[in-house]
């Protein structure tokens, strides 16, 4: 995984690369120079997918910090470059204005790295939001079905306790029925053998 990540940083080091290279492209974009533009438009593009790429490797707050740490090193970078090569970058004059001007152009790719990290991201989440809401929908349908089949056996539970509830009250009744009829004959035995001793009895006198 270590290695990995440190294969990550190779996009951040492409984007730093982007700016730093704007620095030495024309300002002069919105003029009859169409040239000039569509370059700009294109390192605008270039910027976005690194964006898009730091943020599906890097993920959405680490690479956040590390395109941050990126345009605010590049931009520290580009300034003392331009403050110290004067002559080369024709900005003798109104120094200052130049080296805001030169700020905002990197300021301006990072905010499109950071662009594209957004659209990257949302739709990242809008594709978990659909995964999550297709499975709390299944798992409301098994909830349903769970639910009818615990009813189901519940049901059945219920029929087969009454069941076993009425076929132990009949054998009660039969058990009882028969010890009363036990308990009758036994009684009309028992009157009977009296009498036959109390004949027997009569007839030795």
């Amino acid at each position: 995984m270590k290695e990995k990540k440190i294969y990550y940083y190779a996009t951040p080091a492409l984007l730093a690369v982007f700016m730093f290279g704007s620095d030495f492209l024309s300002t002069d974009i919105f003029k009859s120079n169409v040239h000039d533009f569509t370059v700009w438009f294109i390192l605008s593009i270039f910027c976005f997918a690194c964006g898009w790429i730091i943020n599906k490797t890097l993920g959405w707050i680490h690479g956040g910090k590390v395109v941050f740490s990126v345009a605010v090193a590049v931009g520290i970078i580009s300034v003392l470059m331009v403050s110290i090569l004067r002559d080369y970058f024709g900005v003798n004059d109104l120094l200052t204005e130049n080296l805001i001007l030169y700020s905002l152009r990197n300021i301006t790719l990072g905010a499109m790295a950071v662009f594209g990290m957004a659209v990257a991201e949302m739709i990242s989440l809008q594709r978990e939001y659909e995964s999550l809401r297709v499975r709390q929908s299944n798992a409301q349908e098994l909830y349903k079905d769970t639910e009818k089949k615990v009813k189901l056996i519940l049901d059945e539970a219920k029929l087969k306790a009454d069941k076993i509830v009425f076929d132990a009250d009949k054998k009660a009744a039969e058990i009882i029925s028969k010890k009363a009829s036990i308990e009758t004959q036994l009684k009309e035995l028992i009157r009977t053998e009296r009498e036959l001793l109390d004949k027997y009895d009569k007839e030795e006198e």
